[in-house]
């Protein structure tokens, strides 16, 4: 069942149908709508943060769903469903697929995440776990503790990883050429032209959000563009 639903995301568009509580597209009801929409357009699989917002995307759109459960907590910068509470939730809420935190970064609940994942495989043994890295040497140590999938979600997220606006390809290339588990490329793909070049550097299934499922930032990039394109008018008139 596992190597099925992996399978089934192979050369597909996962779409993250997500909203925060200060973003207009909050809740559970869009977000559910956002899915059916991605799998009409034709999706492999959805994205999704918290509980609430993977069950109500399962009640009414048919794709496999990777969840997550964003949680912050003290003195702890992981905040992908940082611990078994979360990752519980997150599962009986009906995912297929849990992603979690697999950076070096201090958990919460002081666990190192190999035992995590430990706890993950005997608690959870269908669970299909999905190490969100942010470097190389984090996702090989992923792929060594056999995580299922391994995705680039972190990288530029952590103090310690590359830092860009761009997505972070050559991380898809490198560690999709060690040919040991499957790699999601994940984070700041904007374009279908960045989505091409992350699956022909190897990525398993490609991950877009923002460009897909967040208007406000994607109004935003027509707006900055409109106003880049009036200050070189105004400054080209001037002179």
């Amino acid at each position: 069942m596992k190597d099925a639903l992996i399978e089934k995301l192979r050369n597909g568009c996962v779409v993250s149908c997500q909203a925060l509580e200060d973003e207009p597209l909050f809740g559970s009801d869009i977000m559910s709508a956002m899915a059916v929409a991605a799998e009409e357009g034709g999706a492999v699989a959805i994205r999704a943060n918290t509980p609430q917002d993977i069950e109500a995307i399962k009640k009414r759109c048919s794709l496999p769903v990777i969840g997550l459960y964003k949680q912050t907590y003290p003195n702890s910068d992981v905040y992908i469903t940082p611990t078994m509470k979360e990752i519980g939730a997150v599962l009986s809420a009906g995912a297929e697929f849990v992603a979690v935190d697999a950076t070096n970064q201090a958990r919460p609940d002081g666990l190192q995440f190999r035992q995590l994942l430990e706890r993950i495989r005997y608690m959870h043994p269908k669970a299909i776990v999905v190490a969100d890295i942010s470097t190389y040497e984090e996702g090989v140590k992923a792929m060594e503790m056999n995580v299922d999938i391994v995705s680039t979600t972190m990288s530029g997220y952590t103090p310690y990883s590359r830092q860009s606006k761009d997505p972070d390809i050559g991380l898809v290339q490198r560690l999709a050429a060690l040919k040991k588990t499957p790699v999601l490329a994940e984070g700041r793909i904007w374009t279908v032209d960045e989505c091409l070049q992350c699956f022909e550097a190897g990525a398993h299934a490609v991950v877009v959000g923002t460009a897909i499922t967040r208007p406000q930032e994607i109004t935003k990039r027509f707006v900055k563009a409109i106003h880049r394109r009036n200050e070189h008018a105004s400054n080209y008139s001037a002179k």
